[in-house]
């Protein structure tokens, strides 16, 4: 087993690892001193798409953790390099997300179509984490999926970890609802697919096995680390409870009630 010390890169989650809404978890500013102290680097991985990079520097910059643009790497990166590698530039995307899922997809050079907009040349529908969802999104996604257009997801996370142990619906729970209605779930991209982490590793240029991820769901933060054959710690803060690891398939390389427990075992 490596050890902490020996990581070059840490890749976490944020929402239930390091703040809970806008909250930071005890002990989050004193790890990320230690780290600032021993020079080993750190990032930011996130399956949420309903804000850009910049929403997330500012709301870190709020919290007192000041971080450049680099160190963000979310399930929009990814998504829009998947897009761009399957289709072609004129291809007609109906999006369920945010307007700022929407606003990056537009500077990109994607042509979205109206949320009313209920044409047959659809090529693919996109879900995202939309917190602005209306019903009208919905049963358009419905229409176009059963339509015969690709359906894709930025991510496939079911729930969303907020303060006193509470949780909110993900992109994975509305993958379900539209699933109900068609019969189809998407192709998701984001955690666990390693891309995420592959990109880190060229972007911080460390090989992938001295990269730990850390964070709070079994079934994405560290399913994510296996998949691409990088360290993984999970924290007891947000989804994952000690119990659910007995029954998962993924095993973290380390287990810590917290942030700042693992700011104390390095």
């Amino acid at each position: 087993m490596i050890q902490l010390k020996d990581i070059e890169l840490f890749l976490f989650d944020m929402d239930g690892t390091i703040y809970h809404e806008n909250t930071l978890i005890p002990g989050t500013t004193e790890f990320f001193n230690k780290l600032n102290s021993t020079g080993q680097q750190y990032a930011f991985m996130s399956n949420n798409s309903s804000k850009g990079s910049d929403a997330y520097i500012k709301k870190l910059d709020s919290l007192g953790l000041v971080v450049t643009e680099k160190q963000i790497i979310s399930s929009v990166t990814v998504s829009i390099a998947y897009l761009k590698n399957q289709y072609s530039s004129d291809a007609k995307i109906y999006l369920v997300g945010t307007e700022s899922l929407k606003k990056q997809l537009i500077e990109s050079g994607f042509n979205i179509v109206s949320d009313d907009y209920r044409g047959a040349d659809v090529t693919v529908c996109m879900l995202g984490y939309d917190t602005e969802l209306t019903y009208s999104k919905l049963s358009g996604a419905c229409f176009h999926i059963s339509n015969g257009a690709d359906y894709i997801a930025t991510n496939c996370d079911l729930r969303c970890p907020v303060k006193d142990n509470r949780f909110i619906p993900d992109c994975g729970a509305i993958a379900k609802m539209i699933e109900c209605a068609t019969g189809k779930l998407p192709h998701f991209l984001g955690k666990p697919e390693p891309e995420i982490v592959y990109s880190a590793s060229k972007i911080f240029g460390v090989a992938v096995d001295r990269i730990m991820c850390v964070g709070d769901r079994l079934y994405t933060d560290i399913a994510v680390g296996i998949n691409a054959g990088a360290q993984s710690a999970l924290v007891l803060t947000g989804e994952a409870q000690l119990e659910d690891v007995k029954t998962s398939s993924f095993k973290p390389t380390y287990i810590f009630k917290s942030i700042k427990e693992m700011a104390e075992a390095i």
